[in-house]
């Protein structure tokens, strides 16, 4: 019996796909397995196989014992757009936004800006993209160019990566108006309003889409996924991804190119080595703002990371819970303040932390007025420690109060940093 992928029809902003095979149809890596109706993107079987199941949440295919070269390739006909369409591209730095929808945006002498943050903690696998084949990105963004009508491209990325942008900027043309810009090495820089903030000057409101500053912003690796489409008629069958965390063969961050679309985590995490004994919990995504996930979920077309962590430590102290836009949920902090075994007596928000369609966003990302009204509040309700999700900013500000009313933190981060002997979220060393 060979592998079995589960490839999920909903992986994307939009509406799930509709199967357009049936169980035991024989299918061929790249062929077209679920199409949308309205908003969504695409799937295409990332192995060659027969369908061995079809729910209403997924296609699952068991990869055949030969696998065929190469392919079923796009028809590659119509604009960059048509093409990026067929091929089921969405954002693959997590927020899985349909890119064609993004490249119908007409920026009349606008700028593309691709997205190399890569700001969660331990992830590493947009920057050995560009270390390896900046190439494929550069040309990406001459794609997104020419499908908006942008007249300037921008590469955001943190200075610390002086070997990717030696290697960007090798693959440069200045006729092309394609430029680096530097980002401060903080987290979340790699927020589209964070990003456009500093790169174009324009502090967005929190309902206001990255088009009203004349800009679309799209991850790396998803600009190489334009090149590949264009240019190979490839779709979008893979993915790359970061393991990393409690595993027999170190701590450091692995990087895996093209983990075909519904390979088990279980498989990747065996890849890398496998877990060394005892473990917390399993991310699926980055240490801010991943999820849990089981050795039996799936890689998807947004999967970042996959993170093994120590166990949980033990907070017998009533804990209190300051939620912030750029990190962990309340639910993410509830269910790791369970995983403590602490008892939760008091919820705060951030103070720029705004609820909009069910989500929040912050008002001004990375950038904080203080968070002293919020600890003040939650030792009002009984908290004895708090467990935070704030960005580098917040975080350095409740660090600023906190200990000086002997409130113990823990940030959502902390297991995950102590698990790869990583400096833990606190103090900015600037300030």
């Amino acid at each position: 019996m060979g592998t079995v992928y589960r490839l999920l029809l909903k992986q994307h902003i939009g509406g799930a796909g509709i199967p357009v095979v049936a169980k035991g149809d024989e299918v061929g890596c790249g062929q077209v397995i679920a199409e949308v109706a309205g908003m969504g993107a695409n799937l295409h079987a990332s192995v060659s196989g027969k369908v061995k199941d079809i729910t209403d949440q997924y296609i699952e295919i068991e990869e055949s014992s030969t696998q065929q070269k190469g392919f079923h390739p796009l028809s590659g006909e119509g604009s960059v757009g048509d093409i990026v369409k067929a091929a089921g591209l969405v954002g693959m730095g997590g927020a899985g936004f349909p890119t064609h929808v993004k490249l119908a945006t007409k920026l009349e002498g606008g700028a593309i800006i691709g997205n190399a943050a890569e700001c969660e903690p331990l992830l590493a696998h947009n920057i050995k993209q560009i270390e390896e084949h900046p190439d494929m990105i550069y040309r990406g963004i001459k794609y997104a160019m020419q499908a908006t009508g942008a007249t300037r491209g921008i590469l955001a990325i943190k200075g610390k990566h002086g070997a990717a942008i030696k290697a960007f900027k090798k693959a440069s043309n200045s006729a092309d108006k394609i430029e680096v810009f530097l980002l401060r090495d903080q987290y979340p820089m790699g927020e589209e309003r964070a990003i456009i903030r500093d790169a174009l000057g324009t502090l967005l409101g929190i309902d206001q889409l990255p088009s009203a500053a004349g800009a679309v912003v799209l991850n790396v690796e998803t600009l190489s996924r334009i090149t590949e489409a264009v240019e190979e008629h490839r779709p979008v069958i893979s993915k790359h991804v970061t393991v990393v965390g409690k595993l027999k063969s170190g701590t450091s961050s692995q990087v895996f190119f093209d983990v075909p679309i519904g390979t088990p985590i279980r498989t990747l995490i065996e890849r890398a080595g496998g877990i060394d004994g005892n473990y917390g919990e399993i991310i699926q995504g980055g240490p801010f703002t991943g999820k849990r996930a089981t050795p039996d979920d799936v890689i998807t077309k947004t999967t970042g990371g996959v993170i093994v962590t120590m166990e949980f430590p033990r907070e017998k102290r009533p804990l209190g819970l300051l939620v912030c836009a750029c990190g962990g949920n309340e639910a993410r902090l509830r269910e790791i303040a369970a995983s403590m075994e602490a008892v939760v007596v008091g919820v705060e928000r951030c103070k720029q932390a705004q609820e909009i369609k069910g989500a929040l966003k912050c008002e001004d990302p990375g950038n904080c007025p203080g968070q002293a009204e919020k600890i003040l509040e939650l030792r009002k309700k009984g908290a004895q420690a708090i467990l935070i999700s704030n960005c580098s900013d917040c975080t350095n500000t409740v660090m600023c109060v906190a200990p000086k009313l002997h409130i113990p933190v823990y940030h959502c981060t902390d297991h995950v940093m102590r698990t790869v002997g990583h400096a833990l979220i606190r103090r900015l060393q600037s300030v």
